[in-house]
């Protein structure tokens, strides 16, 4: 429960339903959610190590400002490194993933972008890149990746409508299946900016 909740609320920070300076109560995160506070205080704690959320004693929990524009190329730079780690070793490991979720996920993102709901699309976006992550078979570099997507502006506007960013992520998945690395690897750099 407390990953689940925890999924939701970055997926809305990340798209911007939930904007910085914005304040989330433990009590109102729980009735909404219909979780009790266990969970959602878990999933606050999680997101404030990961730099998404600030906490601050007795004042309690803010979305954290975006950092400075100047920021993004570096921030985009790390991200693409960890995830063409995390691909290189998803492809040594090939033969022993299972790709059944990950198909999985691909569908989700596809009837996310079809019905257009952003916070559902960005948390089928990440599940896609963390699939990749998770298959490496490299645990640290989930952990690394975390705090700086989080920091990321997720860049939505490049394209003319959800379904491209659908169709890329499509594109990256059959080139995995494929095993075709360099162009996986090509295509994961160009979607992630």
């Amino acid at each position: 429960m407390r990953e689940q909740i925890t999924e939701r609320i970055r997926s809305e920070v990340l798209s911007q339903e939930l904007s910085a300076g914005t304040s989330l109560r433990e009590q109102a995160l729980a009735e909404r959610y219909g979780v009790s506070r266990a969970p959602v205080r878990d999933a606050l704690l999680q997101l404030s190590n990961e730099g998404l959320l600030v906490a601050k004693p007795n004042c309690g929990v803010k979305v954290a400002a975006l950092p400075d524009k100047t920021l993004q190329p570096l921030i985009i730079r790390i991200r693409r490194d960890i995830e063409a780690v995390a691909l290189g070793k998803l492809f040594e490991r090939h033969g022993d993933v299972n790709f059944e979720p990950f198909r999985e996920v691909l569908e989700e993102f596809r009837l996310a972008c079809e019905s257009g709901k952003q916070s559902a699309v960005v948390q089928c976006d990440m599940a896609f890149h963390r699939f990749i992550l998770a298959a490496s078979g490299e645990q640290e570099l989930l952990s690394l990746w975390l705090p700086i997507v989080s920091r990321m502006m997720l860049n939505y506007a490049r394209h003319k409508d959800w379904m491209e960013s659908y169709r890329e992520h499509e594109a990256i998945f059959n080139a995995i299946l494929a095993k075709d690395l360099p162009l996986a690897s090509e295509l994961l750099a160009n979607n992630v900016s």
